[in-house]
């Protein structure tokens, strides 16, 4: 197979997360979010929050991290961190499903970019640069905003208390975001009896 026709294929299958629907909401509650789209906000969510992030932290690597986090999806499906589930998210069956999916969706590529782009998922995965640390804080957060905005959105459908929360996902939105973890904490706790 030539290059451009990798190159598509890849981008042909790609265009199956639009149909992977995530647990969250739009922000105006309307309709759930599906993983495309969840993956185009946070790459705004980079851009736009970029002063909240360490010294050295290259925005674009964080970008392209973002852009490629949740492509293993479109195998695995979306797992809530916060549904019966949730403890799967990080279950070694888990990862491993996402890893054959990285396998073969970035396998797709022209040997060089599945490289690079496998390299970059695995990286987020890890979240032991600054990059990737700071890339998984707004994966974190972005869903938190989204549920503040409709009113704790899926909050109360999957019963989430305070503590889940922030174990769940505040250290990890303030280990690359400290400052906005703060900020959003602050207006998450109306919906929590503590936070």
């Amino acid at each position: 197979m030539d290059r451009l026709a990798q190159q598509f294929a890849f981008l042909n299958e790609a265009d199956r997360l639009k149909s992977v629907l995530r647990a969250t909401t739009l922000c105006d509650g309307s309709r759930q979010e599906n993983s495309g789209e969840h993956s185009w906000h946070l790459a705004l969510y980079a851009m736009v929050l970029a002063d909240q992030a360490a010294p050295g932290v290259d925005i674009a690597r964080v970008v392209r991290m973002l852009i490629l986090h949740d492509l293993v999806e479109i195998d695995t499906g979306d797992v809530p961190i916060h549904s019966a589930n949730g403890t799967a998210h990080a279950s070694e069956a888990q990862m491993a499903a996402e890893a054959a999916a990285a396998d073969r969706i970035f396998g797709l590529l022209p040997p060089d970019q599945a490289q690079d782009f496998r390299a970059l998922w695995e990286e987020f995965e890890a979240a032991e640069t600054p990059d990737a640390i700071f890339a998984k804080s707004l994966d974190r957060v972005q869903p938190v905003m989204q549920n503040i905005a409709c009113g704790g959105g899926t909050w109360a459908t999957y019963n989430v208390t305070a503590e889940q929360l922030q174990s769940r996902v505040g250290h990890k939105v303030a280990r690359g975001a400290p400052a906005l973890w703060d900020w959003v904490r602050t207006r998450a706790a109306s919906f929590f009896e503590t936070i």
